[in-house]
């Protein structure tokens, strides 16, 4: 069950979404609305708009059965990850970020200023392979 209002899946035909409505993930952010099985009836992908504010943080998690692309599009994001979050990057923006299936990861904005990124995944159903790793939080100090 996806954490966006249930709704039929619209029929077969080309759509354009105006990221208006916004969602609680299960990783702690809100997410604007996009392009998933819930709102066009896609079969393979998803897509939305994430702005991560000031001092914002995700709680660990990992994507079991899909693979994410990010595009920072504003701002800059920590990200760690790794089985035991032992590995580092911020991510800037005009930077792409590739978290493959099953890869724990805590994002976090450690600016005074707000992190805009595109995100893309593999699963249509955003939000049902999401997993948290909540024993991974006290690892990352941020």
């Amino acid at each position: 069950m996806s954490a966006s209002p249930a709704r039929p899946a619209p029929a077969k035909t080309c759509h354009i979404v105006r990221p208006g409505s916004t969602y609680d993930g299960k990783q702690g952010f809100s997410y604007f609305e996009g392009i998933a099985a819930e709102t066009v009836g896609s079969a393979g992908i998803c897509m939305h708009l994430l702005t991560i504010p000031p001092g914002g943080r995700a709680r660990a998690h990992k994507h079991e059965s899909h693979e994410t692309a990010i595009y920072v599009l504003s701002g800059e994001s920590h990200t760690w990850y790794g089985e035991r979050l032992e590995h580092h990057v911020v991510v800037k923006a005009g930077e792409m970020f590739y978290i493959p299936a099953g890869m724990p990861h805590l994002p976090a904005n450690l600016s005074d200023a707000p992190c805009t990124a595109v995100i893309a995944r593999t699963d249509p159903n955003e939000q049902e392979s999401v997993v948290l790793l909540p024993e991974l939080e006290a690892l990352v100090a941020a």
